[in-house]
């Protein structure tokens, strides 16, 4: 069974709707995690996906607040995080279909407001905040307009994109310097600080101030070369490796990894794709009992959580020729001590290729350069490039390759349903 994720409607506070989605791992989750990104991540929110689909892979479930799904006109705000009580109220929504959450990771101000929910939430063990201010006081000239409106009207109204944030006197208050002291002060639960040293919506001092001012057990790491969106892929999928593992250490580590060795793998040969129901073209993978994720690239109207197909054709490529080279030296007894393959794919014309059959159109073509390092003899590096071509996926790749495609029975052969 792969992670699935699904989208929810739950009911926040003052009776507001809130978008969120669900994601669920593969086996009965270990604890469960409430992730609120608030608005900032605008229309990219690929940073909260990858960070809950690890988490996932690490046997947590996760809710977190969506924003796939642009809200309209006055109601938009209803589409998004907006009070502590909707922390609270999600958190509420859990437990009651699932079970209340260990672990609350916010993003920018909703890292805040976690900090601060937590203190209504009792099961919590653990939050984790990225790029999270100290206090509003930390963001003062990107808010100073709210702030000023929330004070004279009661509330105010941020738009990032498509989207829409309703922001109480009563949240501002809540995030206000005094509070959040009151706060950390009091949190008596683990906490782990991730910010980027370059985010230049929220100063580094927040972090400082998060971390000194909170009590033990508590963590802090830099996420060098962010930004304060995570827009990068690289930046996302690095802060969704660690909360991963350091999530483990507080609500069940020992349980987390009991369920990943006993996940039940596939036979050899045999493997299973799904959609990931994260985006349009996003698919997870089981591989024996190893999991990945496919994807397109945004240029092609994907999500870039996952390598390409043709991404994944070419790594197979790649890892099939250093682990052929290193075969054929280790039996030569040959000093080969490090192998690198790099690959590019491209498409190119028919006419262009010396050795192709096919002489119209166009055909694909894998540049494949092979880095040996060692102290070989010129012989034995020519000998080894020679090797590479002969690599069970290189030959594969260049012969005929049979394919049938079936369509599964919704019953199974052989079964009688009487």
């Amino acid at each position: 069974m792969e992670t699935r994720s699904e989208k929810v409607v739950i009911r926040g506070a003052e009776g507001r709707s809130l978008d969120a989605r669900v994601e669920h791992p593969a086996r009965e989750p270990v604890a469960w995690v409430l992730f609120a990104h608030c608005f900032t991540y605008g229309d990219n929110p690929f940073a909260a996906a990858a960070i809950s689909q690890t988490l996932a892979e690490h046997g947590l479930g996760v809710l977190r607040f969506d924003f796939t799904s642009p809200g309209e006109g006055e109601d938009a705000s209803t589409h998004v995080l907006s009070d502590v009580e909707d922390v609270v109220a999600a958190a509420e929504h859990l437990r009651g279909q699932h079970e209340a959450p260990r672990l609350l990771i916010g993003h920018s101000l909703g890292g805040t407001a976690m900090l601060r929910a937590a203190l209504s939430l009792p099961e919590v063990k653990a939050v984790a905040t990225l790029g999270a201010p100290f206090s509003l006081e930390h963001v003062h000239g990107l808010l100073a307009p709210v702030l000023k409106q929330a004070e004279e009207r009661g509330e105010a109204r941020v738009r990032s994109g498509t989207h829409a944030l309703r922001m109480s006197r009563r949240f501002l208050e809540e995030l206000s310097e005094p509070r959040m002291k009151e706060t950390l002060h009091g949190l008596g639960r683990a906490l782990l600080v991730l910010h980027a040293p370059t985010d230049g919506v929220v100063g580094l001092a927040s972090a400082q101030r998060l971390y000194e001012t909170a009590r033990q057990p508590r963590s802090i790491l830099a996420l060098e070369g962010a930004d304060h969106f995570l827009s990068r892929p690289e930046d996302a999928r690095f802060a969704a490796a660690v909360l991963g593992a350091w999530a483990g250490r507080y609500v069940g580590a020992r349980e987390v990894e009991a369920q990943r060795e006993s996940g039940q793998a596939l036979s050899q040969g045999v493997v299973e794709v799904h959609e990931a129901g994260e985006g349009p073209f996003a698919q997870d993978i089981q591989v024996g009992r190893h999991r990945l994720r496919a994807d397109e690239p945004t240029s092609f109207g994907g999500g870039d959580t996952g390598p390409s197909p043709y991404g994944l054709l070419a790594a197979a490529l790649g890892a099939c020729t250093a682990m052929t080279l290193r075969m054929y030296a280790r039996n030569k007894g040959w000093p080969l001590e490090h192998v690198a393959v790099r690959l590019r794919h491209s498409k190119v014309h028919a006419e262009d290729c010396q050795h192709c059959e096919t002489k119209e159109g166009k055909v694909d073509r894998i540049d494949r350069t092979v880095t040996l390092e060692g102290p070989l003899s010129g012989e034995q590096r020519q000998r080894l490039v020679h090797m590479a071509d002969r690599c069970p996926v290189h030959r594969t790749m260049e012969s005929e390759i049979d394919v049938h495609t079936f369509l599964e029975e919704d019953e199974p052969r052989g079964v009688n349903s009487g």
